[in-house]
């Protein structure tokens, strides 16, 4: 009995529905809408794939120093101070290396 019962299910997964066919609208359950209104959407996280693609050889090319900074304040969410202690800089010099090696980046990054 079992198995029918799980059979009867599996084969709901292979029915497929007109682009056309209206269907309740989850954002919106009072409206209907129609699969084809919901195809072609943008994704919100595509431009930061992007940008992570495009960074990668940019940050590739800075110099070790500012490499580890990179990972130690975005990676490892360490404060400027945190870091200053680790490299033995001030948290002031740790502030202006990371907004030069920002700024350099964002500069590489608009230019492509």
């Amino acid at each position: 009995m079992d198995e029918v019962r799980e059979g009867m299910v599996a084969a709901n997964g292979y029915t497929s529905s007109s682009l056309d066919a209206k269907a309740l609208s989850a954002e919106a359950p009072d409206e209907e809408s129609g699969f084809l209104s919901r195809l072609g959407m943008v994704d919100p996280g595509i431009e930061g794939a992007e940008n992570l693609v495009c960074l990668k050889p940019l940050i590739a090319g800075l110099p070790e120093r500012e490499r580890r900074i990179l990972s130690m304040r975005f990676g490892a969410e360490m404060t400027q101070t945190e870091i200053g202690a680790e490299l033995g800089l001030s948290q002031m010099h740790v502030s202006r290396l990371l907004n030069r090696t920002l700024a350099q980046l964002r500069t590489g990054l608009l230019g492509e």
